[in-house]
């Protein structure tokens, strides 16, 4: 099978507090959270300039407007998560009457304004940022949570079809379950050792090292992905190229090195016919806002470049989906009968 033209594909993991709440607290990480409600508008602005698609895989939580609505609908204690760590299950600080600043909290309006943007698509990335390899947990809770996700989303007029999963914790024996709740689509995991699918204790200090040098230099590759691989059958891995990390006065004169390996893999995508797919939180962006946005026009300016060149396409994970679903029906059809 081949291809016309390579994709680019972003996704970014929506979460606020709830994605990060176990490892931060509002003091010391709050500056970043409020900063969301001024750089998604950025970067939705830097998309539409650019006619860059995303697909914006957000926690369910964020969906509700205060904590007493998010508690009436919370899934009942027996189909929750028992997580072996109990520190990373969001529901004892709910339950605990926690005083849930919608700032840090909630952002139905974002997630409205989002959706309302032509190409943007709105993802889950669970409803309770779901541990998927963490001890304490099944498929029974997976499931649970999936529905109040798809739940929280319909009543906003939205259908989810797409998955991002917490921590990048991808858990296969969950796969065959998407279909049941209508998605069609997931982010795998970057490949190589350093980005292994895996829980909190396999995540040490020799992976996250690797990474962040992986981050400027070419360590594993382009990590762009062959369009019928990902095509071959539902529920689609668009997996991961590389996660767009924030600004670092630390690392600034890196930046280039940083900006380079991206355009550099991009355009491996583009020549090849490939698919580059880049992600981030919204929250990378709450501080240093105007650094970031200026490193993102960049990378937008770069795939203007490549599409104007080479038909490079920007599609996010939704309409990967479609496109993926015609050509396998297309693959598997039968020709039809000559008549008698």
């Amino acid at each position: 099978m081949t291809f016309d033209h390579g994709v680019f594909t972003v996704s970014l993991d929506f979460e606020l507090l709830w994605g990060v709440r176990e490892t931060r607290t509002i003091e010391s990480y709050g500056a970043n959270l409020r900063g969301v409600r001024e750089a998604i508008p950025r970067m939705l602005d830097v998309f539409a300039a650019n006619g860059i698609h995303a697909t914006w895989a957000t926690v369910g939580f964020l969906f509700h407007r205060n904590a007493d609505e998010l508690r009436a609908a919370l899934p009942p204690p027996s189909l929750r998560p028992n997580y072996v760590r109990a520190d990373i299950s969001p529901y004892e600080y709910i339950d605990a009457g926690q005083a849930l600043d919608p700032l840090y909290h909630f952002a139905p309006e974002l997630v409205e304004r989002i959706a309302e943007q032509p190409g943007q698509a709105i993802g889950t990335h669970t409803y309770s940022h779901y541990y998927c390899l963490e001890q304490g947990q099944g498929l029974r809770e997976f499931e649970a949570d999936i529905e109040c996700a798809t739940e929280v989303a319909r009543r906003a007029g939205l259908r989810l079809k797409s998955i991002v999963f917490p921590r990048n914790q991808c858990n296969e024996d969950y796969l065959a379950a998407l279909a049941r709740h209508g998605i069609v689509c997931y982010r795998g995991t970057q490949g190589g050792h350093a980005y292994a699918a895996s829980d909190k204790a396999g995540q040490g200090y020799l992976r996250r090292a690797t990474r962040l040098l992986d981050a400027y230099m070419n360590v594993s590759g382009h990590n762009t992905h062959a369009l019928d691989s990902c095509f071959e059958s539902a529920p689609f891995n668009f997996p991961a190229s590389s996660f767009l990390r924030p600004y670092s006065s630390k690392w600034a004169m890196l930046d280039g090195l940083r900006l380079g390996r991206i355009k550099n893999a991009m355009t491996d995508a583009a020549l090849n016919k490939r698919l580059y797919h880049l992600w981030w939180h919204p929250h990378n962006f709450g501080r240093n806002t105007a650094q970031n946005i200026a490193f993102l026009e960049r990378i937008a300016e770069h795939y203007v470049l490549l599409r104007e060149r080479h038909g490079f396409a920007s599609l996010n994970m939704e309409e990967l989906s479609e496109l993926a679903a015609t050509r396998l029906v297309d693959q598997t059809s039968l020709p039809a009968a000559e008549p008698a």
